[in-house]
């Protein structure tokens, strides 16, 4: 949440929970004058909030300023519905990585952003931005673009009226050009994302879906774009997503 995002929040705990929104995908940590400027709130009052967030371990000292605490992390645990479907995600995940050495991830719909549940990553892996807990934008990325292509009515029109953030040169910016590559995905049944979200990254991603055939995560593999043949490894993505679609339908 910044202050170009509209007026800062009333409340105490509204105030406090901007803190910890303020952090995107790639900070490890944030300097106070940064919290205050991302939130839009009065320093003095950032520096407050802030202190009693350390006191309970949602956030901690770092350096100069602050980063997210371990107490999130504990409560993310405890949340059964992403914890029971990482727990059953996760040998399909192993199995991919063994096979291509990439970068595995399964990942939510999660607004306008696709949300990383897990990631299974090795030292022979293309480093890439992404992380567990981390969201980037669903249309620039190949997960993402399967929830707004198989997504409920109006979930793309809401995407798009908020407008497409150019990440890099190659993101698809025009809805009209973003509506013929959902069109795309569904004709596929797999989504792919060629340098969208960071130069020199590519994705394959395939769905996952709950018991009652609704579009519930989908699980990636993210290499380098030299490296990945993403229609060659589709058939792979595919079987591990429907695998464990066939698992959580059991």
């Amino acid at each position: 949440m910044t202050a170009s995002a509209g007026a800062s929040p009333r409340s105490v705990l509204a105030r406090g929970l901007s803190l910890l929104d303020a952090f995107e995908a790639t900070d490890t940590e944030l300097t106070l004058a940064e919290l205050a400027e991302r939130t839009g709130l009065p320093k003095a009052t950032a520096h407050r909030l802030a202190a009693e967030l350390v006191r309970w371990g949602g956030l901690e000292r770092a350096g100069q300023g602050y980063r997210l605490g371990v107490k999130l992390f504990e409560l993310g645990q405890r949340a059964p519905r992403r914890r029971d479907l990482r727990e059953a995600a996760l040998p399909y995940l192993q199995d991919l990585y063994e096979s291509t050495h990439e970068n595995i991830h399964l990942a939510v719909p999660a607004g306008p952003h696709t949300l990383f549940l897990e990631k299974v990553t090795g030292h022979r892996s293309t480093p890439i931005l992404s992380r567990v807990g981390s969201r980037m934008p669903v249309h620039c990325t190949a997960t993402g673009k399967l929830f707004l292509a198989l997504g409920p009515p109006g979930y793309f029109a809401r995407v798009a009226a908020a407008g497409l953030a150019r990440r890099t040169p190659r993101t698809i910016v025009a809805p009209g050009l973003l509506r013929r590559e959902l069109d795309r995905v569904c004709e596929r049944g797999y989504g792919v994302n060629r340098e969208e979200s960071e130069a020199g990254v590519a994705a394959v991603a395939a769905p996952v879906y709950d018991a009652r055939r609704h579009l519930l995560a989908a699980i990636s593999i993210t290499g380098s774009v030299e490296r990945l043949d993403l229609d060659r490894l589709a058939p792979a993505v595919r079987t591990a997503a429907f695998a464990l679609s066939r698992e959580l339908a059991g």
